[in-house]
């Protein structure tokens, strides 16, 4: 994500990043020392924590819908970061945001991807869905947008975690704690991690520099650059006929 974002905006103050689904903060703290930041999340807890650990950044309680006046048209880059998933309706939450920013400024979403993937660790993290790359670019389909990067990536690591996924489904079991498959790696593991996800974004870069043809066609994640063109957004629902999506937060399943 930081590679990116510094090869489209080379560090300047003089630059917003609005990280709309904060959370507890870690992605637009990362970028806190380089331009001017701002965090929106709906949970008091996660703001309280986020504002604690990173004082110089700018963090709002509330929805984009109400609470949000008067940064929309300050923003350079609005980050999504792994929420899209998190709602109903992805194609309202995603073209209100479109509507209220202004023409020139960037997107940067990331989803999940692939619904071979899909397990109790998506349910335990509220997942309405999974995506591939088509359903990721209807969202914003005859909308004036340019996308500069479409890619799938944690692609090194696709291999295994399927295997994971396909391990905890058949057993019932997640691999990690509270119903997830995510485990705290030792350094080394941590290390060699660092390394792979270096290498994946050297490679992202180089596909939004137009070194690479395309980027990565098969991985764990979906990654998506726009640009807002000029012209007029309302903000509009998800469309019929679309797949029902895998899981309704809330709901009681059948095991």
């Amino acid at each position: 994500m930081q590679a990116l974002i510094q090869r489209l905006f080379p560090s300047s103050k003089g630059k917003t990043v609005i990280d709309i689904g904060c959370g507890t903060g870690g992605n637009i703290g990362a970028l806190r020392q380089d331009f001017s930041c701002v965090g929106i999340d709906s949970s008091a807890e996660a703001i309280d924590f986020a504002r604690n650990r990173y004082p110089g950044v700018r963090f709002i309680c509330g929805s984009v819908s109400s609470d949000c006046k008067g940064v929309w048209d300050q923003g350079s880059l609005f980050l999504l970061m792994d929420v899209l998933e998190h709602v109903p309706d992805d194609f309202h939450l995603f073209s209100e945001i479109l509507s209220r920013s202004e023409p020139g400024s960037h997107l940067l979403i990331t989803v999940p991807a692939d619904m071979e993937l899909w397990s109790k660790h998506d349910e335990s993290f509220g997942h309405y869905r999974r995506y591939h790359a088509h359903r990721l670019a209807l969202l914003w389909k005859d909308l004036p947008v340019t996308p500069l990067l479409v890619s799938y990536y944690n692609a090194h690591l696709y291999a295994p975690i399927r295997l994971i996924r396909t391990v905890t489904r058949l057993s019932g079991r997640p691999f990690g704690r509270a119903g997830t498959d995510f485990r705290i790696p030792n350094r080394v593991v941590n290390a060699l991690l660092e390394g792979v996800f270096a290498h994946e974004a050297r490679r992202l870069v180089d596909t939004l520099d137009g070194k690479r043809a395309r980027g990565f066609t098969r991985g764990a994640s979906l990654i998506a650059l726009l640009r807002r063109e000029p012209g007029v957004i309302s903000p509009r629902r998800k469309p019929e006929g679309l797949p029902p999506d895998a899981h309704v937060p809330g709901e009681m399943h059948e095991s």
